[in-house]
């Protein structure tokens, strides 16, 4: 849907009015943002992630797959543990299927 969003920049705008954006990057105050530090990958509307109409599939940018241990993180408090806050998302997931 997006693979060149630049040639067609009504993709982004057209999910988020389809209300099919799942996750847009927005910064301290709630509002989205377009721009780096709270948009890491600078795109369009703030768009992370999308769904399709029925809403069975989910695809997003932000990976946190690849942070559910501490030792994955450059950086954690020492109080955390093993698992990190993002393992969180799955466990919440899977006791929503349950």
């Amino acid at each position: 849907m997006f693979a060149d969003s630049a040639a067609m920049p009504e993709k982004p705008a057209m999910a988020i009015r389809r209300e099919m954006a799942a996750l847009r990057y927005i910064d301290n105050l709630g509002v989205v943002a377009n721009a780096y530090p709270a948009n890491p990958n600078g795109s369009p509307d703030g768009l992370a992630g999308v769904t399709t109409a029925d809403g069975r599939f989910t695809i997003m940018m932000p990976h946190p797959e690849r942070i559910i241990r501490t030792v994955q993180m450059s950086w954690h408090p020492r109080g955390w543990g093993e698992d990190s806050p993002w393992l969180n998302l799955f466990r919440n997931a899977r006791r929503w299927l349950s």
